[in-house]
């Protein structure tokens, strides 16, 4: 019982330390440790190919494809539009996750766990199935789904090394005529 409690405590610190940052990309850092510690909860509960899933779907892919997303539309510091939070919209946030933490606390406290006995899995399903599935009748749409991911990949690469057009003094001088007259 003291490890779940100790990783549902580290899970939620670090989530809600992620949630109350400033700087977006510290953030999406700090959720990589509760993605982790979701994934904990997955092994504790015997699922582990739901584990090593959520691992690589979340802790390595999902990660970076909101770094990406951060880098690639990261405003400037003095953008208006980073301005702070209304107290309205403070005040609907607010009300929108406590409904929502009513409903999964009702939601835990009215649920029937099973006993081990009525969890044990059949007996053909195992990783090792899984693993033989995966690389035997679906190996072409494993690949499939690689090439895809590497092209995207280089795509977004390609995205974010563009070049912007530099501002040349020539360009500064005449904008600034233009903003005198």
């Amino acid at each position: 019982m003291f490890p779940l409690l100790l990783i549902a405590l580290a899970t939620l610190v670090t989530a809600a330390v992620a949630l109350s940052l400033r700087n977006i990309i510290r953030a999406a850092l700090l959720l990589v440790p509760a993605w982790i510690g979701i994934a904990a909860f997955y092994l504790l509960a015997g699922a582990e190919f739901v584990a090593f899933a959520q691992v690589l779907v979340y802790v390595g892919a999902i990660s970076m494809v909101v770094l990406f997303a951060v880098v690639l539309t990261r405003r400037a510091p003095d953008d208006p539009a980073e301005a702070p939070a209304t107290r309205r919209r403070l005040n609907w946030a607010v009300a929108t996750g406590g409904a929502v933490a009513a409903m999964l606390f009702a939601a835990i406290l009215t649920t029937r766990l099973p006993s081990s006995s009525e969890t044990s899995p059949p007996p053909d399903a195992t990783l090792q199935t899984l693993g033989h599935t995966l690389t035997g009748e679906h190996a072409a749409a494993i690949l499939i789904i690689g090439a895809l991911l590497t092209v995207a990949l280089l795509g977004s690469i390609l995205l974010a090394s563009t070049d912007k057009p530099r501002d040349t003094s020539a360009s500064r001088a005449g904008r600034a005529a233009t903003l005198s007259r």
